[in-house]
């Protein structure tokens, strides 16, 4: 349901974590022929249908990665790939979801354990034919509606300059809008100066930098929970400091880095403590001399999908800092029902608040304003 009010003063609504599902063809029909037998492929199994993944034991399954919408009943994580909601693949089928959601614009991520495969993997050239294959995908889904639709380039991790190269790359195919990063470009988990020649790339691209929930160099596994991914912020903070105590901002000052799909209600307290131990730690022997916190407000933006205790505490996390997301098409969506959801996460902040987290951040960042066209001002579903 979505409030009514004047065409003119209906407020944009963007998705700054939204996911695609990857086709089922993708990497077998772009990666080069020497490396199609070992590229990711899906495959029918008895219980439905996986991917199967080198150097990953057991078939990954995508069915929580596409239940948006579904009844509790009727989530699982075997599914045939028929059965799920084309938007993941098909564009202008996102575009319909989208609207019967009442949401304006997407940034696209990739299916966390299909790209996980893809970041650990240690051959270079293969890795980089998989990085490249995405990528390519990915433009060509969003230069269908690049006014609504942003991807952000997967980057390379076997090695800075081919990181730096896929970037600049990539970037200027149609609708990238960001860069994401799944693992340090140099090859591992610990931040290394080397690493300063990716980021500086990334400022000059002017777009923002990406970390979705966690940083992996592993390849992944079949799920073993059904409450999978509980807690989403346990490595955020690990990677916020490795970032503000390198010195990365006394270097590459414009740099600006999303921490995605983690929420933000924890952001006051690791400020907090992250300046305590400066006072009682630091002085003298930090590697930087402004506090944690000032480093952490000024360089870093999160993004949520439900947060109340963030949204109560808006001010010291910074309100210019905060992103709504929507997870679709992952179990975590409230699709086609965000607004009613947005509501009551609402109530009682003030319009000019709410409007700025639920669009006008993202306006900054991705540069959607620029893109939409005229007629996007005469979205047939209406919002207050």
């Amino acid at each position: 349901m979505h409030p009514e009010g004047p065409a003119d003063h209906r407020p944009r609504l963007i998705d700054s974590d939204s996911h695609v599902n990857e086709p089922p063809d993708l990497w077998q029909s772009r990666v080069p022929a020497r490396y199609r037998d070992r590229a990711p492929r899906m495959e029918h199994f008895d219980e439905g249908d996986a991917w199967v993944l080198e150097g990953v034991k057991d078939p990954i399954t995508f069915g929580l990665n596409a239940t948006a919408g579904l009844p509790p009943g009727q989530m699982r994580q075997w599914v045939r790939w028929e059965e799920i909601r084309k938007g993941g693949y098909d564009p202008a089928a996102r575009l319909a979801e989208m609207d019967a959601d009442g949401v304006d614009a997407e940034v696209l991520y990739p299916t966390p354990r299909l790209s996980h495969s893809i970041i650990a993997n240690t051959d270079a050239d293969f890795h980089l034919a998989l990085v490249r294959a995405y990528n390519d995908w990915l433009a060509e889904y969003c230069s269908h509606a690049p006014h609504r639709l942003g991807g952000l380039v997967l980057l390379p991790n076997r090695g800075v300059p081919a990181a730096v190269a896929e970037l600049e790359r990539a970037v200027q195919l149609p609708g990238m809008v960001g860069a994401l990063v799944g693992c340090y470009p140099h090859g591992d988990l610990d931040i290394e100066p080397e690493d300063d020649a990716v980021w500086q790339a990334v400022v000059d691209a002017d777009v923002p930098l990406h970390i979705h929930v966690s940083m992996i160099n592993e390849m992944p596994g079949a799920h073993q929970t059904k409450v999978v991914g509980a807690v989403r912020f346990w490595d955020a903070p690990n990677r916020i400091l490795q970032f503000v105590q390198s010195g990365v901002f006394d270097r590459i000052p414009d740099l600006h880095v999303v921490v995605t799909e983690t929420d933000c209600g924890w952001v006051p307290y690791l400020k907090e403590q992250a300046d305590d131990r400066f006072h009682r730690l630091g002085r003298g022997t930090a590697v930087v001399d402004r506090l944690p916190s000032d480093d952490i407000s000024e360089h870093f933006s999160f993004t949520y999908i439900t947060d109340h205790y963030g949204l109560r505490n808006r001010y010291d996390i910074g309100v210019e800092r905060m992103l709504w997301s929507s997870d679709y098409p992952h179990v975590g969506s409230d699709w086609p029902n965000s607004w009613r959801t947005i509501a009551a996460d609402f109530s009682g902040i003030p319009r000019d608040e709410r409007d700025q987290i639920l669009a006008g951040n993202a306006e900054r960042l991705y540069k959607f304003t620029s893109r939409w066209r005229p007629a996007d001002r005469e979205l047939s579903v209406v919002r207050a």
